[in-house]
């Protein structure tokens, strides 16, 4: 089975047109994988390779158009490069020893904006030797420089260490997603609905993930629609550590489990393991500021086509008004499409993100947080409009905390 895009690190390839990031992602992967010529700027769209660099594991390369391309198709392909910025784990900054300048700058003033570890490549050493000053100042500045060539093969098998050198902890220390709430030989039960959204003869990605966590844990799970709950927790002699459902059924399924037993949602799950629950718990809690005629945004990171009961477009704008006691005005975006203006949001409500990886959806919550909007996900936002929302945070005992502290103040 492909290891998802959301459990890879993404490492962008960022610089001016025709300094070699694509003959250095070609000679990285040993493939054509980027077409190569002497025109500048012939990467448009940016380029994924996905890959195994070992010992490291499972990476995506994302080759870049020119950050210097020009005219007004140039500014649509220098926007696509902006937009890498959000979801790089590692940024590449190619370029040839004699070219640094404002260019390389602003690439790498976005990436230290982000937190996201920097390795320079001096591109064509074959052509040009990099200037001793210029070493000089990166190593004060303690990033990391390769000299390469691609025409003779030197400094590539040095990237490779030096990509591995600098992947960031939290990738490599990757915190699970449900096996740490679990634990070893303990049981937890899955709620799955089967509706018409769900894809024909598979699960969705949040419940595969989860399914494998809780094996990779050595934990072990029962996985019933949320009509057999009942049945399945009287088969157990001893009882479940955790339930979790999907955010749509969390009424039938509080009702139906005892208190004493744990409960949340795939959705919350990944509020932690793809974001940060605690501040998400603190976008929740904004729904209380809400009234008639707020604006909302609600996000989705995948493209798929809304039907029925659509949870973003029909179940959470309805649950909300409810609670609001009024009429909201909802925006919706989906993919990588994101306004710009989202200052002139009062909330913003987003999917689990299972299909991106962690550092894009951290990114959100950092322009989010620039703008003073909160953002929540969409069971935070499930639990909190129906009531159980301390019901649902029981097993995050430290997000269960700022929930209570918040409460206190109000």
């Amino acid at each position: 089975m492909k290891t998802p895009k959301s459990f890879r690190l993404h490492i962008g390839l960022f610089g001016r047109r025709n300094v070699g990031k694509s003959s250095l992602l070609n000679a990285l992967t040993q493939q054509e994988v980027s077409i190569v010529s002497e025109i500048a700027g012939t990467t448009t769209d940016p380029v994924e390779k996905p890959m195994e660099l070992l010992p490291l594991g499972p990476v995506l390369f994302i080759d870049t158009a020119g950050i210097d391309d020009v005219g007004a198709l140039g500014e649509k392909r220098i926007k696509k490069t902006v937009g890498v910025f959000d979801r790089t784990d590692l940024g590449i900054i190619v370029s040839s020893s004699h070219e640094w300048g404002e260019f390389e700058e602003q690439i790498l003033q976005q990436l230290q904006e982000r937190e996201v570890p920097v390795i320079i490549v001096l591109n064509k050493a074959d052509l040009q030797t990099a200037k001793s000053c210029m070493l000089n100042s990166f190593s004060v500045s303690q990033l990391p420089v390769v000299e390469t060539s691609v025409v003779t093969n030197q400094g590539i098998s040095k990237l490779r260490q030096t990509i591995l050198k600098s992947a960031p902890d939290d990738f490599i220390n990757r915190p699970s997603i449900v096996a740490d709430l679990v634990g070893p030989g303990e049981a937890a039960i899955l709620v799955v609905p089967i509706d018409k959204e769900a894809p024909k003869g598979r699960l969705i990605l949040p419940q595969v993930q989860s399914i494998r966590d809780l094996l990779d844990g050595d934990s072990f799970c029962m996985v019933v629609k949320e009509r057999e709950l009942r049945e399945a927790l009287s088969r157990f002699n001893k009882p479940p550590k955790l339930v979790v459902t999907d955010s749509q059924a969390f009424l039938k399924v509080a009702a139906d489990t005892p208190p004493d037993i744990p409960l949340t949602s795939f959705s919350i799950l990944f509020a932690r393991h793809q974001g940060d629950l605690t501040e998400m718990v603190r976008g929740a809690m904004a729904i209380d500021q809400l009234k008639a005629g707020d604006r909302v945004l609600i996000a989705e990171a995948c493209s798929h086509h809304p039907i029925g009961e659509d949870i973003g477009t029909v179940k959470i704008p309805r649950w909300l008004t409810q609670y609001v006691g009024g009429q909201l005005q909802f925006d919706h975006s989906r993919g990588r499409d994101f306004p710009a203006n989202v200052a002139d949001y009062k909330l913003i409500i987003h999917c689990g993100a299972c299909m991106w990886n962690r550092r894009e959806m951290l990114s959100r919550l950092i322009k989010a947080r620039q703008v003073g909007v909160p953002l929540t996900n969409y069971g935070l936002t499930i639990a909190y409009s129906l009531g159980i929302f301390e019901r649902a945070l029981q097993p995050f005992p430290a997000a269960l905390e700022v929930y209570k502290e918040l409460q206190a103040i109000k």
